[in-house]
């Protein structure tokens, strides 16, 4: 698959890939990173690798889901996403499910280099557009997806079953 690599003049060197199985160490460091990030319960780093080893091992390279940016060889930056087939417009779209950058690694155009090369794979693969959400509270990412031209939809709602929804929702 390709990837995006700056040139080598570039005292970052950064480099953004789809992830493959190689990469569950730096895709478990990036969930634990994250998790905290976002104030949650800290990751088990060793269960986050085998989870990562799991689902870099079980998709298809036709259908990836985590892109990495790497800058000086180590990971910095993942967007997760997933690739979503024909709706209404029957165009394909790519939904954004998370974008996130280590604070150490922030500002320095790790987040625009992992959008542009998921923009660049929809080009080349015929994707329509990439769809995303961000918490309102969340003033930086509103800017950042702002300065790339995303527009705000006000057309949908945000939805989620989980738990015990999601368990009713097995009974018909």
């Amino acid at each position: 698959m390709p990837s995006s690599r700056n040139s080598s003049a570039d005292p970052l060197a950064l480099e953004v890939r789809w992830a493959t199985v190689d990469d569950a160490e730096a895709l478990a460091a990036m969930f634990c990173a994250m998790a905290v990030h976002y104030r949650q319960a800290p990751l088990d780093r060793s269960r986050a690798a085998a989870t990562a080893r799991q689902w870099l091992g079980d998709e298809s390279p036709a259908y990836p889901h985590f892109a990495l940016a790497f800058v000086q060889g180590e990971a910095a930056g993942l967007a997760s996403v997933a690739i979503a087939h024909p709706g209404i417009d029957l165009e394909r779209l790519m939904f954004l499910k998370d974008l996130y950058v280590l604070d150490s690694a922030r500002n320095k155009g790790v987040g625009r280099a992992l959008v542009g090369f998921l923009a660049g794979y929809c080009c080349d693969k015929g994707i329509g557009r990439i769809d995303l959400t961000t918490e309102d509270w969340n003033e930086g990412a509103l800017r950042f997806y702002n300065r790339l031209g995303a527009e705000r939809h006000g057309q949908k709602i945000f939805l989620r079953l989980s738990g015990e929804a999601l368990r009713g929702a097995t009974k018909t």
